[in-house]
C-alpha cells in the first residue's frame, strides 16, 4: 500500500501545476526590483532538495553537523522544558534532525502527534514513512505547504513543540521575519514552545567558505533555481550562462547568494508575458542567510511578543538552538 493511503498528507493547498496569477505577479515584482530576485522557495524541487542534502554533508558546511551535535547534547533538556504532546516541524526536508527529538521524547510520544510541513511533497512523504516505521505509536500528518503562508494548517495549539531547524529563519528579510514570528506567536498559547536554529555571526572567511564549496555543489544548487523557473513559468534561462556568487554583507549580517550573467542576454518568461534583459555581469539575488547573536535574536523575538526561554549552542558558538515562548503579561 502506498504512503498516501496509509498516512494523512494534506495537499489541499499544494502548489498547483500551473502558477496562479498571484504567483506570477509575485515573481514579476521580484524580478523587477532594482536587484532582480527569485524567491528561495524555488530552490526545492526534487533535484534541488537532493542537492541541498549533499550540501549538508560538505566539509565546509558546518551548520548541519553542528546543529546535530547540539541536539545530541541538549535534546533531552529541550524535551523536559517543552513537555510536548504534539511535535511540529517546519521545512521538514529529509527528517534527519527530528529523530534526535523523538529519541529524547521516548515513550512519551505514544499517543502523541507529529505534524511535518514541507514544500517538497516527495521528501515529506519519505520523511513520514521513515519516522512512522522507526517510531510507531504516534499519529503522523504531513502538510505540503509554505511555512510563510500555511501556519494555520498545522493543527490545534496546545503542548506543541514547533521545530524550525537549519537556520532557515535567516532566509527571511527582517520585515518578513517579523511577520512570520508574529503570525506564529499568534497561534501559540502559553503551553507551546518554538525551537529555532540560528547560524551565529562569526569570521567572514568561514562564513563565505560554507557557501562557496570547492566541489561546486552549492553553485549547482543555486543555478538549479533557474531550471525550476523555466519549468514553472515557461522561461528560457540557460543556467550554465550564470555563475554562482556568495559573499558576506557585514552591514546586514547576512550571506547573500547571487547568480551573475556571464554574457548579455534576453530571457523570456512566457507565463509572465515578459522579457528580462541582462548585461554581462548583471545579477539575480537568490537568497539571503541572516546571521544572529543572542541579543539580535532576542530583540527580533521581542517584537513578536516572544522571549528566549532556553539557549543551546556548541563549544565554538558557531550555531545555536533557541527555545522561544510567549512572553508573560
Amino acid at each position: 500500500m502506498s504512503l498516501s493511503q496509509n498516512h494523512a498528507i494534506d495537499v489541499a493547498r499544494v502548489i498547483p501545476l500551473k502558477p496562479s496569477p498571484e504567483e506570477c505577479a509575485l515573481l514579476r515584482a521580484s524580478l523587477l526590483r532594482p536587484m532582480p530576485e527569485i524567491p528561495p522557495r524555488y530552490f526545492y524541487d526534487d533535484p534541488g532538495s537532493e542537492l541541498f542534502e549533499r550540501i549538508t554533508d560538505l566539509s565546509v558546511y558546518y551548520q548541519t553537523r553542528t546543529e546535530i551535535g547540539i541536539l545530541e547534547r541538549w535534546a533531552p533538556t529541550i524535551i523536559e522544558a517543552a513537555n510536548p504532546r504534539h511535535i511540529v516541524e517546519l521545512g521538514s526536508g529529509a527528517g534527519r534532525k527530528i529523530r534526535l527529538i523523538f529519541d529524547a521524547w521516548g515513550d512519551r510520544r505514544r499517543g502523541g502527534r507529529c505534524t511535518m510541513l514541507d514544500i517538497n511533497e516527495l521528501f515529506l512523504r519519505q520523511s513520514i514513512e521513515r519516522l512512522e516505521s522507526d517510531y510507531p505509536g504516534c499519529q503522523y500528518r504531513g502538510v505540503v505547504g509554505d511555512f510563510t503562508r500555511d501556519l494555520d494548517r498545522l493543527g490545534p495549539a496546545g503542548q506543541r513543540l514547533i521545530l524550525f531547524f537549519a537556520g532557515t529563519i535567516g532566509n527571511l528579510y527582517p520585515e518578513e521575519r517579523q511577520i512570520f514570528l508574529s503570525g506564529l506567536a499568534a497561534t501559540m498559547p502559553p503551553g507551546d514552545a518554538f525551537l529555532v536554529g540560528v547560524d551565529l555571526v562569526k569570521d567572514k572567511v568561514r562564513l563565505e567558505a560554507a557557501y562557496n564549496d570547492p566541489e561546486g555543489v552549492t553553485a549547482e544548487f543555486n543555478r538549479n533555481i533557474l531550471a525550476v523557473v523555466n519549468r514553472r513559468f515557461d522561461a528560457n534561462f540557460v543556467p550554465d550562462h550564470f555563475r554562482h556568487r556568495a559573499f558576506y554583507d557585514s552591514v546586514n549580517d547576512w550571506i547573500e547568494m547571487r547568480l551573475t550573467a556571464d554574457r548579455a542576454m534576453v530571457v523570456h518568461l512566457g507565463a509572465l508575458s515578459m522579457d528580462l534583459s541582462f548585461a554581462e555581469g548583471s545579477e539575480i539575488r537568490t537568497e539571503i542567510s541572516c546571521k544572529f547573536t543572542r541579543q539580535s535574536l532576542a530583540a527580533t523575538a521581542a517584537g513578536a511578543d516572544l522571549a528566549i526561554d532556553g539557549w543551546y549552542t556548541d563549544p565554538e558558538e558557531l550555531f545555536a538552538l533557541a527555545l522561544l515562548r510567549k512572553r508573560e503579561g
